[in-house]
């Protein structure tokens, strides 16, 4: 077998150009074979051992891996005495092959053609050819009746199903090939015509428009460790989020990119081979709500490339420049106008599936959780069973009051997308905090009482002399109850006691850097007055995160302090440098004794340094709680 297009082309040529030699030049070379032949050279037909790695390249090579049609291919064409004039006449040999279907060898014939024409396309240029490939690849997975599929050993069945999604992918393609056009029209095919419809029930996202939809096959992808995709029929693509409808969902995030697999759905394909018109249907199906389709009652699973869209989404994102301007400007707006919460989804709300709330540290955003979500939305049990959710919040905010944010996102989520409490699994939610995230984790599941407004004043908070708006802010950010929705958290290199860099030179010149919001000054003043009343005798200074990460800080020993609720499942796992003894040990950030709690569910050491959430073994253990999470009963 010939591994490359060029080598079998060759080949053919060189045979072609034997046949075509003088008389006795031909005469010379079978006395010289003769002659050969009796001195005990090779015989004409036997066998010659390879490498198993060579083997395997021959019995796996096709178009789309080598450039030169498979091995029943190219049985086929010389069965027909076809492969010279191929190699001459690409487009005569093709419509030979088309002219002859109906016959008792058509499931081999039409492979062939969905390769010769696919061939043909890349040669050519011509999106027609791709898009036939595609029609005689669907004749050849799904004839009629269904019992004569190919069964799911034969190997053309893979290769058949991946020239029926390249050859949509091209056939559908744009300008460079990477933007799929995909409006209904007519399109001009080498045996007659294909009418193109659309299903207009798959361009709507969760309320939004979609467009512009690009191919993901041909990235290649970097930044993560693994790539995962979903083997099977469609072309997957990344579709941008557009005009909001009337019914827009408002959690996802504004101008997305979200994973759809389009399928050209063919009717009675050989029935339009014969007439010369076919007519297909375009659909596109949101494959992380939907993993299969239906194709003539027998459940098909949709190709999908879920790390591609990962990675496509956040190529040049602007949620990377948010890290410091969102540490530095308290009232920095990320979605501005387009988003009016600070939580994000990265797909409509999925009732039945547990949400996992990714809450990330200082200086950071919700993009530094992209590895861990790529492991876990592709594992088969996790990507099924959880729905993953993001906050983002200005991280040089005070604390109490970026975990004022969270707890009323959550809230506001769970009443507007499930206002009847019928959802089980949405009362199962699991938070995971790093670093500072995980103290706003913490404030999710204790009770405060008054312990906070006690820190400031010794006078009731009921009695305090604040004007309505400061007395709002302060009850909604200093007075928590445990959300009885959060049921497990995960707290990953989480300074409980504080930071050591927070108390260093470092943390002095960070602090400076912070601006806060203009709510909270105002909160400042009104407390000076308090001050100036004798309700409070300390020193009022509004403190940024950094304040609060201080192992002095007040606030945050009184956190450190509160327990967790009793229904509550919590995790750590706490990041320490080097071989040393953990308990003496630290992460760069945050010492052991300080990210430690007693009476967690477990705690989890990782050698590793403070920015672990990409870490192989944090992602595991992480992994570990998530199927212990789900119930039993399921």
């Amino acid at each position: 077998m010939y591994g490359t297009q060029e080598d079998w082309r060759g080949a053919i040529g060189e045979q072609v150009g034997a046949r075509r030699a003088a008389p006795g030049r031909v005469r010379l070379s079978l006395g010289l074979a003769c002659v050969l032949a009796l001195a005990g050279c090779a015989t004409p037909i036997g066998v010659k051992r390879i490498s198993p790695q060579a083997a395997n390249r021959s019995l796996t090579a096709n178009i789309l891996s080598t450039g030169a049609p498979d091995a029943d291919a190219q049985q086929f064409l010389y069965r027909l005495n076809l492969s010279e004039r191929y190699v001459d006449d690409p487009v005569g040999t093709i419509g030979v092959l088309y002219s002859g279907l109906g016959r008792a060898d058509e499931p081999a014939r039409l492979f062939a053609l969905a390769e010769l024409c696919f061939d043909y396309s890349q040669r050519a240029h011509d999106r027609s050819y791709a898009l036939a490939s595609a029609a005689y690849a669907w004749a050849f997975l799904f004839p009629k009746p269904p019992t004569s599929w190919p069964n799911t050993y034969d190997p053309r069945l893979r290769i058949a199903m991946d020239l029926y999604n390249r050859g949509i992918t091209i056939g559908l393609g744009t300008g460079a090939g990477e933007e799929l056009d995909l409006n209904p029209r007519s399109v001009v095919l080498p045996f007659g015509t294909l009418a193109i419809r659309a299903d207009p029930s798959g361009f709507e996202y969760g309320g939004y428009r979609l467009d512009r939809f690009t191919a993901l096959a041909d990235f290649e992808v970097r930044g993560f460790r693994n790539r995962y995709r979903r083997r099977g029929i469609g072309a997957p693509l990344a579709a941008e989020i557009a005009k909001a409808g009337e019914h827009a969902d408002k959690w996802i995030a504004p101008r997305g990119r979200v994973p759809v697999t389009a399928i050209l759905r063919f009717d009675d394909p050989r029935r339009g081979m014969s007439t010369g018109a076919l007519q297909a249907t375009l659909e596109l199906l949101d494959v992380e709500a939907q993993p299969a389709t239906r194709i003539d009652g027998s459940s098909v699973p949709l190709e999908s490339e879920s790390t591609t869209t990962l990675a496509y989404a956040l190529e040049g994102a602007p949620m990377w420049d948010f890290e410091i301007a969102g540490f530095r400007r308290g009232d920095f707006e990320f979605f501005g106008e387009q988003h009016d919460s600070n939580l994000v989804m990265l797909h409509p709300y999925r009732p039945g599936r547990i949400p996992v709330v990714f809450v990330h540290g200082t200086a950071s955003s919700p993009a530094r959780w992209a590895e861990m979500v790529n492991e876990l939305m592709s594992d088969p049990v996790l990507g099924q069973r959880y729905q993953f959710w993001y906050f983002i919040y200005n991280t040089g905010n005070p604390i109490a009051y970026s975990a004022m944010n969270l707890r009323e996102s959550l809230q506001n989520a769970v009443a507007d997308i499930d206002p009847g409490g019928v959802d089980a699994s949405l009362r199962q939610m699991v938070v995971i905090g790093h670093s500072q995230g995980g103290l706003l984790t913490k404030m999710t599941v204790v009770n405060s009482g008054d312990r906070f407004w006690e820190n400031l004043s010794k006078q009731p908070f009921a009695d305090a002399d604040l004007d309505p708006d400061t007395r709002d802010l302060l009850k909604r950010s200093l007075f928590v109850k445990p959300l009885s929705f959060v049921t497990a958290v995960i707290f990953i290199a989480t300074p409980h006691r504080g930071s050591f860099l927070a108390d260093n030179f470092l943390g002095n010149i960070a602090r400076k850097l912070v601006s806060l919001p203009g709510n909270l000054t105002r909160v400042g003043v009104s407390l000076v007055k308090l001050q100036g009343q004798g309700a409070i005798t300390t020193a009022i200074n509004m403190p940024t995160s950094i304040d609060n990460m201080k192992g002095s800080n007040q606030f945050l020993k009184t956190l450190a302090a509160l327990p967790i609720a009793p229904d509550v499942h919590a995790y750590s796992i706490i990041p320490v440098k080097g071989d040393g003894p953990p308990q003496a040990g630290n992460d760069g950030v945050v010492e052991y004794t300080s990210a430690h709690l007693d009476g967690v569910n477990s705690e989890f050491v990782v050698r590793d340094g403070h920015s672990t959430q990409a870490t192989p073994e944090t992602i595991e253990e992480v992994r570990r709680i998530l199927y212990l999470h789900l119930p039993s009963t399921q």
